[in-house]
């Protein structure tokens, strides 16, 4: 396993050791070890796993503000994302800033998200199954969000519209944020 990208502070793009033959595949996914050893040292505790049924399914950017804010651990196991995450911690010096990465079922690359980072996907696959580990439990009374489509954070999702949740449709604007972090 290695850390084949860190395109802002503590984000990692992960490339895990796969062993593959004519039966097929084997990789560890997670090794508490091997991430000690990347200086990934979170406990976490929770893993979650969402199906998108369509391409054109964006889900964030969410977050978790302190005492409950998450890191977090992101691959794909079937289909195809756009990846996005957008640094709210507001004494880095990449605030606002997002980093996008496609991750899928053949790349196997994983995105290590520290606390103090808005995430989102767009799936690029219908059926695009999609899992991640948190390092704190999920509180909705601590959870938040930012409009995917924010004009100050002018992220290029690569679609003109997309299908929403109720909540995403309704989430703040970057510039009446305040971060917490």
């Amino acid at each position: 396993m290695k850390i084949i990208e860190e395109p802002m502070k503590d984000l990692k793009l992960i490339e895990p050791k796969v062993f593959g033959d004519h039966r097929g595949y084997f990789f560890e996914s997670y090794s508490k070890r091997a991430f000690q050893d990347l200086g990934i040292n979170d406990d976490f505790v929770q893993d979650n796993e969402s199906l998108s049924a369509t391409a054109g399914v964006l889900r964030g950017l969410h977050f978790q503000v302190p005492p409950k804010a998450q890191a977090k651990l992101i691959r794909v196991i079937r289909g195809k994302v756009l990846d996005v995450v957008v640094d709210i911690r507001k004494e880095s010096s990449s605030y606002g800033k997002h980093f996008s990465v496609e991750l899928s079922e053949s790349n196997k690359l994983m995105l290590y998200v520290p606390k103090g980072f808005a995430h989102g996907f767009l799936t690029l696959e219908a059926d695009s199954l999609f899992s991640y580990k948190c390092s704190e439990f999920y509180y909705p009374d601590h959870e938040e969000a930012i409009s995917w489509n924010d004009p100050q954070l002018n992220i290029n999702w690569g679609v003109e519209s997309v299908v929403l949740s109720e909540k995403d449709q309704n989430a703040a604007l970057f510039s009446d944020f305040q971060s917490p972090f």
